[in-house]
């Protein structure tokens, strides 16, 4: 059976080659360069496809400072003509407008289209603010798939969409916060808890999208316990799926072994695995490790982690 709409999508959802041509969905590359540097570390945020995950963090932990770019005026619009030209509807869903310009960028480019066809498209094209980034896009993509084969309209799918990104978990950890605060997506005052002996931040998604620190662990071993600790105390199975999505920035041990321990307490979990892309990796750093998953309304009153602020902390 046909599907009533497309799936659009940028790098930063952080599946493989493999992973988007077999769900069928497009996707528009960020790029990354290192200024002032001729053979220094650039290319095209291809899904690994031009340089491993390895290479990649392997020249940062090298000294590489590569900075990101969102896909171009011209890159959106012609992602958009090629959507057109399928007379299906799309949706195509964006990187968190709190911490990249791409979806106001995105919806500027559609407003560009429109005007070229006389002020209406001949088939719908939806722009969704994902609100969140990198892993989490990465789990809350598949649904959207699972969604879309299940026979959802580009309506529906954007109405589900923009609920049920309230609905997503997050916790990450960064061996520090310095490529963060030099890519300006947390300020100075924040990073310093980073530059701390071997303290391992831990960081989550606000409802409007931009990053927070929302504890500290002393060590990875503790602070991999934090991020289990978090999802179990919110994860519910009967949210949309019984899912957890954990990626990783050339630490696959360490994604491998916070696998088996949450499938150690539940065997019918599904967890998708991911590799940290280039784009959201420049920021990050080598080592991040993600857990992402289903849960409780996000903009529920009073609610804000709070559930496991104590456990999520120092």
């Amino acid at each position: 059976m046909a599907t009533k709409c497309n799936i659009m999508t940028d790098s930063c959802c952080d599946f493989s080659a493999e992973e988007v041509e077999e769900a069928g969905i497009a996707w528009i590359p960020y790029t990354y360069t290192e200024a002032g540097k001729e053979d220094g570390l650039s290319g095209y945020d291809d899904l690994f496809q031009s340089r491993s995950a390895h290479e990649f963090y392997a020249a940062i932990k090298g000294g590489a400072c590569p900075m990101t770019s969102q896909p171009s005026q011209i890159a959106y619009e012609q992602a958009f003509e090629r959507v057109l030209a399928t007379g299906v509807p799309t949706v195509h869903f964006c990187l968190s407008s709190g911490i990249s310009g791409s979806y106001n960028g995105a919806v500027t480019a559609l407003d560009r289209v429109r005007e070229k066809h006389g002020g209406t498209l001949p088939t719908p094209i939806y722009v969704v603010d994902c609100l969140i980034g990198s892993t989490t896009q990465n789990l809350f993509i598949h649904r959207a798939v699972q969604k879309r084969d299940e026979g959802l309209t580009a309506e529906e799918l954007v109405a589900w969409a923009e609920d049920a990104r309230f609905h997503v978990h997050t916790i990450f950890m960064v061996d520090n916060l310095d490529a963060l605060h030099r890519g300006g997506r947390i300020p100075k005052s924040v990073a310093v808890v980073g530059g701390m002996l071997d303290v391992k931040p831990l960081l989550t998604f606000r409802l409007d999208g931009s990053l927070a620190v929302m504890g500290v662990a002393r060590g990875r071993r503790k602070a991999m316990r934090k991020m289990r600790d978090f999802y179990e105390a919110l994860h519910l199975p009967t949210c949309e799926e019984n899912a957890v999505a954990i990626g990783d920035a050339d630490c696959a041990g360490d994604g491998d072994s916070l696998r088996a321990s949450l499938l150690a307490g539940d065997g019918d979990l599904k967890v998708y695995r991911s590799t940290i892309g280039p784009t959201i990796g420049c920021h990050v750093g080598p080592d991040m490790l993600s857990c992402c998953f289903w849960g409780e309304d996000r903009r529920t009153p009073g609610f804000d982690d709070s559930k496991s602020k104590g456990k999520a902390s120092k």
